[in-house]
């Protein structure tokens, strides 16, 4: 599953070239998780500045991927994560929290959820599927309904006091589920809300399918999959590629993580393994970083026993980048490897990934947790020279693909964007101690100026103009801060 609603939105040609690879390795189902980049004809105010897939897209996809014994399988979020929709005055009645909520991840000013209080709601989803299902020959589709976490604090208040955040949850999705049975489909929804409620698990239909999903190397895969396996509800397992809020990944994590889903999906039966590649954080992470958990999650969903300690760089370098000289797969494996040289550890991101998007003044909470400032430039100084370390073999790398250059320039700005990250780490901590940074800023200014210039270059190699600008803006606030500095 492919994140394309995080603003990166891939070219067609791109998209035919991935699709080649996965089938190449066995991948037999393909999804575009999807907000609002779909061209649904009734609603152009939502994704006119998307880049969407259009309908005809849509089926020239579906094809391709059926010629290549892949099942493509409509993706919609029909519950949560409709903020580009409900910030629009058209649909802005719907949300639970029209002017914002709380949530676990801080204040939100804007809507993010469909209210179940709404009457207009499940007619709103209703309409959505109408318009999207006649693309794919597909007889299932996601719904996704994951991270409602707005329910109870706006329009729904009453009835989630009266009957319970679960309660309320199930019923707004069996009503998904019916609209999904009226076309002849089986629903996919994340699992991450029933699970909290075990007693209702058994009231689940037993002909959908529920998507397990945790992205840490510990995730509980073991505990949550038992639940749903208890309950005979068809499960997938749904780790990921750990390369979103990085930008070169965090390998080890992502290892793990993957063959902890495979290891305990096989354990309760899953009847899936979807492999998710998100794109929080402005999609920063070029495509071939996530290559390494594609290859890595189609070997141990397959064949677990026979692939999990298999070297993930030579699968690599024969399977994904075609080098025989062997370092572009050692290149990316070691770069999704730097987040644990900084020592400073995070759950689903990298402490890089977040001094690169963190104001000036929130940079020393971020990675000075011990307060010990001589130590930590020390630490991220060592990082430094292990980025310069991996890089250097990069231009030696003699891949046999038609996009070789381009993945040489992608990798090569990955490691500019780490390096960046470092000094500006060291500029943030100088700047808490009063010290002369001059120096520092200088080279983060002109720095900067570089790695935007490239982000526009190796994003509009592989994806469309929409969501470019709302990507881009988050470095421009990065150089913006260096200027008033």
């Amino acid at each position: 599953m492919l994140d394309i609603s995080r603003d990166k939105v891939p070219t067609m040609d791109t998209l035919f070239s991935l699709i080649d690879l996965l089938a190449s390795w066995k991948i037999n189902q393909f999804q575009l998780y999807t907000e609002h980049t779909f061209a649904y004809q009734n609603h152009p105010v939502v994704w006119a500045n998307a880049s969407p897939i259009t309908p005809g897209e849509a089926q020239a996809l579906d094809r391709y991927c059926r010629q290549r014994f892949i099942e493509l399988v409509p993706n919609q979020n029909s519950f949560g994560h409709l903020r580009r929709w409900l910030i629009h005055d058209e649909y802005n009645h719907l949300a639970e929290c029209p002017r914002g909520c709380d949530t676990s991840w801080g204040h939100f000013d804007e809507p993010f959820s469909l209210s179940p209080a709404e009457p207009g709601a499940v007619e709103f989803i209703s309409g959505l599927y109408d318009e999207l299902l006649p693309n794919f020959s597909s007889s299932q589709v996601n719904v996704g309904c994951d991270e409602t976490v707005d329910l109870g604090q706006g329009k729904s208040k009453e009835m989630v006091a009266r009957l319970g955040s679960g309660r309320v949850y199930l019923d707004f999705l069996l009503q998904i589920y019916e609209l999904v049975q009226s076309h002849g489909r089986t629903m996919q929804f994340w699992g991450d809300i029933v699970r909290n409620y075990p007693d209702l698990v058994e009231e689940l239909p037993r002909d959908l399918v529920a998507l397990e999903w945790g992205y840490e190397a510990r995730h509980p895969f073991d505990k949550n999959s038992a639940l749903f396996a208890a309950s005979k509800i068809p499960f997938y397992v749904c780790p990921g590629t750990s390369s979103w809020n990085s930008v070169a990944g965090r390998t080890n994590n992502a290892l793990a993580n993957l063959l902890n889903a495979a290891e305990n999906g096989l354990k309760h039966g899953a009847t899936g393994y979807l492999n998710t590649d998100w794109g929080d954080g402005g999609h920063w992470q070029p495509l071939p970083v996530s290559y390494l958990g594609y290859a890595y999650g189609a070997a141990v969903s397959w064949a677990v026993e026979a692939n999990r300690d298999i070297d993930i760089c030579k699968a690599l370098n024969t399977f994904a980048f075609v080098d025989p000289s062997g370092i572009a797969g050692r290149v990316a494996y070691e770069l999704g490897n730097v987040y644990e040289s900084t020592e400073v550890q995070l759950p689903n991101r990298t402490v890089l990934f977040q001094v690169l998007q963190a104001k000036p003044d929130e940079i020393f909470s971020l990675v000075c947790p011990d307060c010990d400032i001589d130590k930590t430039v020390k630490q991220f100084r060592t990082s430094l020279a292990f980025i310069d370390g991996i890089s250097s073999p990069l231009p030696g790398s003699s891949m046999l693909r038609a996009d070789a250059a381009l993945i040489q320039r992608e990798f090569s700005w990955v490691a500019d964007m780490l390096r960046h990250a470092c000094w500006r780490a060291i500029w943030g901590l100088q700047q808490s101690q009063g010290q002369d940074q001059k120096t520092t800023l200088q080279k983060l200014v002109t720095g900067g100026e570089s790695l935007l210039a490239r982000h526009n270059d190796i994003w509009h190699a592989r994806s469309r103009l929409g969501g470019f600008a709302d990507s881009q803006a988050r470095l421009q606030r990065m150089v913006d801060a260096y200027k008033a500095a």
